[in-house]
C-alpha cells in the first residue's frame, strides 16, 4: 500500500464521516460547515489523483462560492440557527431509500458499461481547459455568474424589509390619524 492509497482512504474517510454528518445534524449552521469538510477533502482527493485544476475550481466553486451562498441564505432569511426539532426524521426510511438509491445506481452501472475497459483519450492540460472556458464556454460562464449575483442581492432585498419600502401614506392602507382630544370633545 502506497503513501497515495493511504491518503486516499484517509481523505475518503472523513469526506464519507462529514457528508454523513451534514445530513443527520440538526443545526444547520454546522450542517453547512461540516459541507465545507467534506468537499475539501474530495478537494484533496483531486489533488492526490493529480488534478489540481479541478481541485482549485472544486474548492474555489463548491467551498467558496456555493456553501458561503448556502450560509448567507440561512443567515439572511433568518431560518432558525440553532438545532430544531423538525430536522428529526426517523432514520430507516431514509436509509432504506438511500440503500435502495445506491444499489440502483451500482446495477445502472454495471448494466450500462459491462465491466468493459474503454481507451482512454489524450491527457488534458490547463492551458486546453482555460481555452476551452474563456473560448467556447465564456457566455454561460458570465450567464452563470450574474444569476448567482442576482440571486444573492435578491435575498438580501427580501431579508430587509426597509429596502424599497414606500413611506407609509395615512388613510391608503386603512389606518387613520390620531384625532386630537379639542375635535373629540367638540
Amino acid at each position: 500500500m502506497t503513501v497515495a492509497d493511504v491518503l486516499l482512504l484517509a481523505l475518503g474517510a472523513v469526506a464519507v464521516g462529514a457528508g454523513a454528518l451534514v445530513v443527520t445534524g440538526a443545526h444547520l449552521v454546522r450542517s453547512g460547515l461540516y459541507l465545507v469538510v467534506s468537499l475539501g477533502a474530495i478537494a484533496g482527493l483531486y489533488l492526490v489523483l493529480g488534478a489540481e485544476l479541478v481541485a482549485w475550481v472544486q474548492i474555489l466553486v463548491y467551498v467558496g462560492a456555493v456553501v458561503v451562498l448556502l450560509l448567507f441564505a440561512v443567515m439572511l432569511t433568518r431560518a432558525p440557527i440553532g438545532p430544531s426539532d423538525d430536522l428529526d426524521r426517523p432514520p430507516l426510511p431514509a436509509a432504506a431509500i438511500g440503500a435502495g438509491v445506491g444499489l440502483g445506481l451500482a446495477v445502472l452501472l454495471a448494466d450500462a458499461f459491462h465491466w468493459i475497459e474503454y481507451p482512454q483519450p489524450e491527457t488534458g492540460t490547463a492551458e486546453r481547459l482555460g481555452t476551452e472556458i474563456f473560448g467556447t464556454w465564456v457566455l454561460p460562464f458570465e450567464v452563470l455568474s450574474i444569476l448567482l449575483l442576482s440571486a444573492l442581492v435578491g435575498a438580501i432585498v427580501l431579508s430587509r424589509p426597509d429596502i424599497g419600502a414606500r413611506p407609509a401614506v395615512p388613510g391608503e392602507t386603512g389606518e387613520t390619524e390620531p384625532v386630537p382630544a379639542e375635535e373629540v370633545e367638540a
